[in-house]
């Protein structure tokens, strides 16, 4: 069977999850009337210190929606050139809202408050302005790094002074959270929106959360009846997610097979693997002369499936459905490949 290490959204819902599914008390979360839904939101928003949170299909759904309530159409968005918004949304910040993107080379992950300064523009009769910051965290494209609060209150602060919202695209907050050992509520302290997914590291099935402040919320879950995501009896898939926020903690061990595995890759000659600082590993196949599409065919021949990200750049994430026995095996399946391509 293959070790299917490609992203943390392949996960299988446990039975426990999917007995949830079968028992919940529904209603039409449209009028705010799904039980299940509402104790999602409750519980999640209590989770990180918010007032509101709003559930959502999609991670990119929740992103979109929080640049469409906070920026006005024309305005500029601030963000990593590297971000998940700018690179994999399909533009949505131009197609759903009508804003233009102003990239930053966030090298460290998130944007120094002296770069949020350098792509600030004001508003004037002939521009539009900046309206918007957006930050990532962890970081996906950069190799899951987990950014610190501290890094996001300084560049969040840059915005603030001038009257500019901040958004925190945290698909996998919780994986930075456990990472730094950082309460949810000091890392969302500083943005006046977060997105964080249910359906990655904590294993639903589907789902993620948006929350902020109550005024963002009612104007985010207008936004979501606009965007089609409006749910009716929305209980039968929330309530996985209720289920899934008990699997913060157990991150750590995600974290900890990322790390073996990554080692275990770096001693095979011709890769090059950096530490991850979460669940996200990141191979270099440059030193080997392989492309990263052969070295992931080779690697699904071999029993292992992954992702290629960059020309000579390919993503593993360790995940809840493997475990320690399946990372070293997926480290032999890897050596295997590698003799395969040097054949």
């Amino acid at each position: 069977m293959a070790i299917d290490l490609r992203s943390d959204t392949v996960t299988r819902p446990s039975d426990a999850m999917r007995a949830a599914a079968a028992d919940a008390d529904v209603g039409d979360d449209v009028y705010g009337e799904d039980p299940t839904v509402n104790d999602l939101e409750a519980t999640a928003a209590d989770l990180i210190g918010v007032e509101d949170a709003l559930y959502v299909p999609t991670g990119t759904m929740g992103n979109q929606i929080a640049a469409r309530v906070h920026g006005e159409r024309g305005e500029e968005v601030v963000l990593d050139r590297k971000s998940h918004i700018y690179q994999w949304e399909l533009g949505g910040l131009a197609q759903l809202s009508g804003l233009q993107t102003r990239p930053v080379d966030a090298g460290d992950a998130v944007p120094t408050p002296e770069q949020f300064e350098s792509a600030y523009v004001a508003e004037s009769l002939h521009r539009p302005g900046t309206g918007l910051l957006t930050l990532e965290n962890t970081h996906n494209a950069r190799g899951g790094v987990a950014v610190t609060p501290e890094a996001i209150s300084a560049v969040a602060e840059a915005a603030h002074d001038r009257d500019v919202p901040v958004h925190l695209d945290g698909a996998r907050l919780f994986n930075a959270c456990v990472a730094l050992d950082v309460d949810p509520s000091r890392m969302v302290r500083d943005v006046d929106s977060v997105l964080f997914c249910l359906s990655k590291g904590l294993g639903a099935p589907v789902g993620s959360i948006l929350a902020g402040d109550a005024d963002f919320v009612a104007a985010a879950r207008r936004v979501r009846k606009l965007f089609g995501g409006g749910m009716r009896q929305a209980g039968l898939i929330a309530a996985p997610g209720l289920l899934a926020l008990e699997n913060v903690d157990r991150l750590a061990t995600d974290h900890e097979n990322a790390a073996r595995l990554a080692a275990g890759l770096d001693d095979i000659e011709g890769l090059r693997v950096p530490e991850p600082d979460t669940n996200i590993v990141q191979v270099h196949t440059d030193d080997l002369g392989v492309e990263a599409e052969a070295f992931v065919a080779a690697c699904e021949d071999a029993g292992v499936r992954g992702g290629a990200h960059g020309p000579h750049l390919t993503r593993f994430c360790t995940h809840l459905d493997v475990d320690r026995d399946d990372i070293e095996e997926a480290i032999e399946r890897v050596g295997d490949a590698v003799e395969t391509l040097r054949a």
